[in-house]
């Protein structure tokens, strides 16, 4: 038995051995297809003014200057407002007119800051810190210029409602931001300061999202709402250290989100019902495979978590990978074509660069290597919560990444 037991341990270190060669494989191979693309992003963050909220006011918030606003994409003006609604929802179709400017200063924010943290990581040059910090500095906790950590003004309908609950999904890029932070933490050129103050933003953030009514409505949405939401938590809760609500997260993956929303093939019925029904399932695949990494542990991999009918999360990425490998065979299939950006789907999906790191399939890293890490549709680049994956499936304890020159 002794002898068994001795095998077996042997065969398991072996694997983990193995594995992790693969992953340092992969590591500075995505570091080096992705260097110049760092560089580059990271140079552009260099001579950026850092944004805030505050640099627009939102004239139609029913918040303060403080407040974070955003207008609902769907909701147009009523042509006869024979209702008595001066606006009508039109599903998928995004209206140019409303006001977006609090959503882009975030994203550019967060853009920035991720690229700088890439760029540190494959460098280790203090300057990108140094400037990253700024940007956090400006945006969450400068008094004049900060952001409150909370969005009870998100994707509000004029006329009709202040903020929805589904506006919380407006902060779904600040998972990458969570991501992204602990690759500074070590420069001298990252304020210690900014760490723990962006620490407690998110820590209270969080608070909003899992007490207030919009964030329980949010949290309990039957649709890629809840996912999202929950790839924030998750984010945000493994940047804070918080194990409850991490604990809380990875209960949900398995209890609700996961079996309630992808059937037996690995599609989402809801988003198929839906105008976009390409675009969703993309989102879908993408975010749920960005839940298993944040919330796999050594114990507790979730990529492998199987349900009694045999479904894994792995049916997601097999499901939507034929159609990010050639778009038609969507409509081959009698799948409908999306009301609006159809042209620019896909890009390069981190699904599939997170299942290739899991399984070792090539096939997933070989599409996701030619496919378009900077889509120039801003429709797009909004549904992509993850723009630096060097950040993803690297390690702080990596830097530098590559040897310094």
């Amino acid at each position: 038995m002794r002898v068994i037991f001795t095998i077996l341990a042997t065969f398991v270190l072996t694997l983990n051995s193995v594995s992790a060669a693969l992953t340092n494989n992969l590591i500075i191979t995505v570091a080096k297809i992705d260097h110049d693309r760092i560089l580059r992003l990271a140079a552009k963050a260099l001579q950026l003014t850092p944004p805030a909220i505050t640099d627009h006011i939102a004239t139609n918030s029913a918040g303060g200057p403080h407040d974070f606003f955003s207008q609902a994409d769907y909701a147009w003006p009523n042509p006869t407002n024979k209702t008595g609604l001066p606006y009508i929802g039109r599903d998928g179709e995004s209206n140019p007119n409303v006001f977006t400017y609090h959503r882009m200063a975030m994203r550019n924010m967060k853009d920035a800051v991720a690229a700088l943290a890439a760029a540190y990581a494959i460098t280790g040059d203090d300057k990108y810190a140094h400037k990253a910090a700024q940007f956090i500095n400006v945006f969450f906790l400068d008094p004049k210029t900060r952001m409150n950590p909370n969005l009870q003004y998100a994707q509000a309908v004029l006329g009709t409602s202040t903020g929805e609950p589904y506006g919380i999904i407006d902060t779904l890029h600040l998972a990458e931001l969570a991501v992204a932070v602990p690759f500074l933490e070590k420069s001298p050129g990252f304020d210690p300061a900014v760490d723990q103050g962006l620490k407690q933003w998110f820590t209270d953030y969080t608070h909003w999202i899992i007490t207030s009514k919009p964030g329980i409505k949010e949290m309990t949405n039957p649709n890629n709402h809840s996912i999202a939401c929950f790839v924030q938590l998750a984010a945000f809760a493994k940047y804070t250290g918080d194990q409850k609500v991490l604990d809380i997260c990875r209960t949900r993956f398995k209890d609700v989100l996961f079996p309630g929303q992808m059937t037996n093939n690995g599609s989402f019925p809801r988003e198929l019902k839906r105008t976009k029904p390409f675009g969703y399932s993309i989102f879908q695949a993408d975010n749920l495979s960005i839940l298993c990494v944040l919330l796999s542990t050594p114990d507790d991999d979730l990529w492998e978590f199987t349900l009694p009918d045999v479904r894994t999360p792995r049916n997601a990425v097999d499901f939507i990978y034929p159609y990010l490998l050639d778009k038609n065979k969507w409509l081959a299939d009698g799948r409908g074509k999306d009301v609006m950006h159809w042209n620019h789907w896909p890009a390069r999906q981190p699904c599939l660069l997170f299942a290739y790191a899991e399984f070792g399939d090539p096939k997933y890293f070989k599409l996701w290597k030619k496919l378009n890490p900077d889509p120039a549709d801003l429709e797009i680049r909004r549904n992509m919560a993850v723009t630096q994956p060097l950040l993803w499936i690297a390690s702080p304890s990596d830097i530098p990444i590559l040897p310094v020159k």
